[in-house]
């Protein structure tokens, strides 16, 4: 076989290769199922999360409120039970009620972290830290206004037969409550964004997004 002819199959099999090559990669990308974006069980879930987080802040502010003015530490606890409870709750002390009300005010957290998760994420990803902040602060006191006053102002008394909940707790209070809920959620708003699989291995490359 003469040089030209050793050639012309040395070219031959580097472009056989550059195809298996292609092909592998089409292969390996077929395989990827993390989309480019958004998507919504990661936004759902993202948001539980960082509600959840909210949640834990939220109450612990609440706890160390209460017993600086010296009542019970879980006092807002017993005021959101009184919600299935009624006025009974307000002098609860039983260990395993206390628990699940607490459960109750993480899991409603949780679900009031989504929409706060998407907001951030959707439409103020790229803005400065004094935006983000503003618009944390407008979702939080937003929440307060439709939880307080667009909700429990008007179904504890319909179905419970009081209105414990409006009443008893400070609008500042309540309204101080969110706000903690929703900054804690902008602070930790980072560890719930979602970056596509390839994006972090380009980036682990060193090869531009």
């Amino acid at each position: 076989m003469d040089r030209d002819a050793k050639l012309a199959e040395i070219e031959t099999l580097q472009s056989r290769l550059a195809q298996l090559e292609r092909e592998v990669h089409d292969l390996s990308a077929a395989d990827v199922w993390t989309p480019p974006k958004y998507y919504t069980a990661y936004e759902l879930m993202g948001g539980m999360v960082l509600g959840l987080i909210g949640a834990g802040a939220s109450l612990l502010f609440n706890i160390i409120g209460a017993l600086m003015v010296g009542k019970h530490a879980l006092e807002l606890i017993r005021v959101y039970l009184t919600f299935p409870m009624g006025e009974s709750a307000l002098t609860l002390e039983n260990g395993f009620a206390l628990a699940a009300g607490v459960c109750l005010y993480l899991i409603t957290g949780m679900v009031g972290g989504i929409p706060i998760h998407m907001i951030l994420g959707r439409y103020f990803k790229e803005s400065s830290g004094l935006v983000r902040f503003l618009a944390a602060t407008v979702l939080g006191l937003g929440v307060w206004l439709v939880n307080f006053y667009g909700f429990l102002s008007w179904a504890q008394p319909m179905l419970i037969g009081g209105n414990w909940i409006v009443k008893l707790i400070p609008w500042y209070v309540a309204a101080a409550t969110h706000l903690v809920f929703a900054w804690t959620m902008l602070a930790a708003h980072r560890w719930g964004e979602f970056v596509p699989y390839e994006t972090r291995r380009r980036a682990a490359r060193g090869v531009p997004a």
